[in-house]
Order: C-alpha cells, then sequence, then structure tokens
C-alpha cells in the first residue's frame, strides 16, 4: 500500500488493513521469515508535525520462521507496536551524506513523496524477531554428528557423555609418583 505523503496534512489518518497468508514472499533461502500462519492485522497512524511525519503502529498475527536448533518450521506470534519519525530528503542539497543533529537521530529519511507501508511493515516484522528463534525453550536441536532432530528421535553417535572438547582427556593415562 502506497500512501502520499503530500495528502497528510495537519489531520491525522488512520489505516487498517489485513495482510493475508499470500503477502509475504521469502527474499531468499537464508530469509528467517517463510511465510505467514495467519492474515497480519496491521494499524497505522500518520500525522505531520513540522517538517517530519510521526507513524505509530501495530501489528497483531502469526509468522512461519525457522528454529535455530533444530531446523524445522514453527509457527511464531507477533504482536508489536512501532514508533518512527520520517523526513523527506531534502532534494536541493544533493549530497549523499549530511551530519546528523542530536535530534535527527531517531529520523529516517525518505526519497521522494511516497511511502510503501508494505516496506515498513516488513522491516517491523523483521525487528520483532527474537535474536534465536526457538521452536521451544526444550529443543534439543541436531546431533552435531549425524544431523538427526533429536527432538523427533535418538542417534548412535552420542554413547559417550560430556562435552566432546574434552573427551580426549578420558584415554590420557597419569602416573603417580
Amino acid at each position: 500500500m502506497i500512501i502520499d505523503l503530500r495528502t497528510i496534512l495537519q489531520e491525522t489518518q488512520d489505516f487498517l488493513f489485513v495482510l493475508e497468508e499470500g503477502w509475504w514472499r521469502p527474499e531468499g533461502p537464508s530469509d528467517p521469515v517463510l511465510g505467514m500462519g495467519k492474515p497480519l492485522r496491521v494499524r497505522i497512524r500518520i500525522e505531520k508535525a513540522g517538517d517530519k511525519y510521526i507513524f505509530d503502529g501495530e501489528l497483531d498475527g502469526n509468522i512461519l520462521t525457522r528454529c535455530d536448533r533444530c531446523l524445522e518450521p514453527y509457527s511464531h506470534d507477533i504482536k508489536t507496536s512501532f514508533h518512527l519519525f520520517l523526513a523527506l530528503q531534502n532534494p536541493e542539497t544533493g549530497e549523499a551524506e549530511i551530519e546528523l543533529l542530536e535530534d535527527e537521530m531517531e529520523v529516517d529519511f525518505v526519497e521522494g513523496e511516497e511511502i510503501d507501508l508494505n516496506n515498513m511493515v516488513r522491516e517491523q516484522i523483521y525487528l520483532s524477531l527474537p535474536i534465536k528463534t526457538l521452536c521451544s525453550n526444550g529443543c534439543l536441536g541436531l546431533c552435531l554428528i549425524c544431523g538427526v532432530n533429536l527432538n523427533t528421535g535418538n542417534c548412535q553417535c552420542r554413547s559417550e557423555k560430556g562435552h566432546p572438547g574434552f573427551l580426549k582427556l578420558k584415554n590420557l593415562n597419569i602416573e603417580g609418583e
């Protein structure tokens, strides 16, 4: 959904929409989000404050992501809110880099006078993901040797107990004086 920022004058505008399951397109095999688990409800309020635009939004839905330990897809609930400041980039400066003042550090600059809310929603979905995505806190992950998912079955690779880095010490023969 593309919004023309020139239409946002002095009064606040609300945008409510639902993104269906087929909306998400992964950006490649390393994309942490595989798709939508159920429709994503989006509410965005835009208001103009001087030369900046304030975006307040909420996302509520479900995505499919891959567990970092066992690599199996699982459903992850998203309920997050965000607050953004956007300012139009001044085309007269023509400079690629400008020095920002302290109060401008929280402002994002956009080119042109239109903004794609879909891109903003995608960014907020990525930002809402935990650093380590786990299907459950008790996920056992994969066997380091054969790659079997230890949540669904056992392997014969780990018959010895202990940390693999210290297993060689077990065979060390120390003679006392």
